[in-house]
């Protein structure tokens, strides 16, 4: 995949884009102006498709793909016809992957897309929203009927530049929502909640505008938790006075869920889902059974089981909050505990060395390896990741390697596991490239990880 006229076009762009990018001062700024255009001249060519259903925007720095495939199944589950768009895939009852290397598409193919979502007869669009296209106005046009935030964290600061740009830029997102589903254990939470207040002429109950949800906090909360390695266990709070989207007020019974994706941000990512639900007048029977019935995520804790005798993991991780809660989810597993993971390039570097140091900190092994380079030297991008790792007490060549290769790296952890130990392949996920300076080359985590395992 590294040939061919459709590739070499795109790493083109990449290369013009960066080269602008290094040498003009405010050059994303600058741009705004042309965004604005584009997106004015999308909707407009399109029919402002997204007129013409139910938009759940969801947004937060991780477990944004999780949490609208929770809700695009909950709704489907439902009885609701349910079009999704997320990082890893768009459609209505098939799934189409998707190929690009961005979460919320370019404004042209995103009307695109809607379009043939709406011409499937989908009442309800689930619509991941990210900081980029909230920023460049690629979400304009778009009735947004409900809002999710499910945290913010560090990430993107190579295009926002500073934490509380990008917080703002996910803010617009509620600025927009006729209501707003809002982590209260989220330490911007107070930010996304005060943008639902804004105009009212008085401070409204919370369920009018808005509703937080939580383990710590949050009206809609979790309690009575059993975290298992197949899937989570807990009980969220009965009793909530709601208004539905027509205005309808009824009160929700107690919510018993049973999942079947493991991992303490499960049970964060379905409590957002659950909100959406009860905003949209779903029982609590409908929201149970639908989160229960989704089995997996592409790329989000997929299990390969090709009959090794120990555990593998391929997860999206790509930032220190999401890789913290992967290792946090494994938490008390027995066996030696290896992990691969690198950086992109073009992306956010202050984050490097400390993702190092979570790496060192929750595994025995770890081995450093590449991701998107782009037209970065991942050997340097690998020497960031060291940095964190050495800080942590890790020693090259005995508990931390690097191998810039993805797949001998992959291959490496995977000759190193024995019985009942647990390899973890983090920061690509679902990705079908991956993309160096000579641009973009077929890679699956899931696909090589099963190739290697059957070939072992």
């Amino acid at each position: 995949m590294g040939s061919g006229p459709l590739f070499h076009g795109i790493i083109r762009q990449m290369s013009v884009k960066n080269f602008l990018t290094d040498h003009i001062p405010g050059y994303n700024k600058l741009v705004l102006p042309w965004h604005f255009a584009q997106a004015v001249f999308a909707s407009t060519r399109y029919g402002f498709p997204a007129r013409k259903m139910k938009v759940i925007g969801v947004t937060g720095t991780n477990g944004k793909t999780s949490t609208s495939f929770m809700v695009w199944k909950m709704l489907n589950e439902a009885g609701y016809k349910t079009g999704i768009m997320t990082t890893v895939g768009w459609g209505v009852d098939k799934i189409t992957p998707q190929v690009e290397h961005m979460t919320t598409e370019k404004v042209g193919t995103l009307n695109k897309r809607m379009r043939a979502i709406k011409k499937q007869g989908a009442e309800y669009l689930v619509l991941e929203t990210t900081s980029h296209a909230l920023a460049q106005f690629r979400t304009l046009g778009v009735p947004f009927e409900v809002a999710v935030i499910t945290n913010v964290t560090h990430e993107h600061l190579d295009y926002h530049g500073t934490f509380e740009k990008y917080r703002d830029a996910k803010r617009k997102l509620f600025k927009k929502a006729k209501y707003g589903v809002i982590n209260a254990d989220d330490a911007s939470a107070v930010w996304f909640i005060n943008d639902m207040k804004k105009g009212l002429k008085r401070v409204p109950i919370e369920d009018e505008r808005y509703l937080t949800y939580g383990i710590k906090g949050g009206r809609l909360h979790a309690a009575d938790i059993e975290l298992g390695t197949n899937g989570v266990k807990y009980e969220a709070a009965g009793g909530l006075k709601m208004r539905d989207a027509e205005g309808k007020v009824f009160e929700t019974k107690d919510l018993r869920i049973k999942t079947q994706i493991p991992g303490t941000f499960t049970v964060y990512n379905t409590l957002a889902a659950a909100g959406v639900g009860f905003r949209l007048g779903l029982t609590a029977k409908q929201i149970a059974d639908g989160l229960g019935a989704l089995e997996s995520v592409e790329g989000r804790m997929n299990r390969i089981d090709c009959g090794q005798n120990f555990d593998v993991i391929v997860d999206y991780a790509h930032t220190p909050d999401a890789l913290q809660k992967v290792f946090d989810s494994v938490k008390g597993h027995d066996g030696t505990v290896i992990s691969v993971h690198g950086g992109a390039g073009r992306r956010d570097e202050t984050t490097r060395s400390e993702r190092g140091e979570i790496l060192a900190r929750g595994s025995d092994i770890v081995i450093i390896t590449e991701d998107d380079s782009r037209d970065e030297d991942p050997a340097k991008i690998a020497e960031m990741f060291v940095e964190g790792c050495r800080k942590a007490g890790k020693v090259l060549e005995k508990n931390l390697f690097v191998e810039i290769d993805r797949k001998k790296a992959i291959e490496k952890a995977l000759k190193m596991a024995k019985k009942g130990d647990l390899v973890l392949i983090l920061g690509k996920g679902h990705e079908k490239t991956i993309l160096r300076a000579d641009g973009p080359h077929e890679f699956e985590d899931i696909k090589v990880t099963e190739k290697l395992l059957k070939k072992k």
